[in-house]
């Protein structure tokens, strides 16, 4: 259950242009779409999708550390880290597992032969898409289990491109054809609420102190 009393006291100590711009992106934030990164070995192309996700409007992204370890640099993410929520695995069936009882249809990109191009993509159906290592793309297990692919129609020599860049390309275009459909991709209205919570908490200086002096209602 959502302590409002708890947000109006944490928003007593923010400025109203600072609630409504709270408000405002949440109006624009969405789950409908998410990413999975997959064992990339680069730390800055990590944090760079986290950071795409924020821009573009995903709530959620879901990270992979099998193999390489943490995956997130914080001066790259310059602050998306705090406003995304990061889900981190120490194995790709336990994201796909999680992400398949969530209702997502799991979406490999890749140049496969068979892939549906982006422009052509649709959108009505939750999706998770999937980015994979900088030189072996996903592994056997993502692409087995995928529902489907995606690519970005390329037309030069080169055949690929790097996994941030590829990320911020899909969900520009995705996001802006969601937002331009009838589909009911907005968060609930008790998400909103649990996400300015959270973000106040983050927002707030001293909000250990601030929090100590709380006397909820009873």
């Amino acid at each position: 259950m959502i302590d409002e009393n708890l947000l109006a006291y944490l928003e007593g100590f923010m400025t109203e242009e600072r609630k409504e711009k709270f408000k405002e992106i949440l109006s624009l934030r969405t789950r409908h779409i998410t990413v999975a990164i997959e064992d990339v070995y680069q730390v800055h192309n990590t944090s760079a999708v986290i950071r795409s996700c924020d821009i573009f409007g995903l709530q959620d992204a879901h990270v992979i550390e099998e193999r390489f370890g943490q995956r997130l640099d914080s001066k790259i993410a310059m602050g998306a880290q705090k406003w995304v929520d990061i889900h981190r695995y120490q194995s790709t069936e336990d994201c796909l597992n999680r992400l398949k009882n969530d209702g997502y249809k799991i979406i490999a990109t890749t140049p496969h032969l068979d892939s549906c191009m982006l422009e052509d993509f649709d959108i009505t159906q939750k999706c998770a898409l999937f980015f994979g290592t900088e030189k072996e793309g996903l592994s056997p297990a993502v692409m087995e289990q995928a529902d489907g692919f995606l690519k970005i129609p390329m037309v030069g020599f080169t055949e690929s491109l790097n996994i941030s860049v590829s990320a911020a390309i899909i969900l520009q275009s995705l996001t802006t054809k969601l937002r331009a459909s009838d589909v009911n991709w907005q968060l609930s209205e008790t998400e909103k609420l649990e996400k300015r919570i959270d973000w106040s908490k983050k927002t707030v200086r001293s909000v250990e102190d601030i929090l100590s002096r709380y006397k909820p209602e009873d």
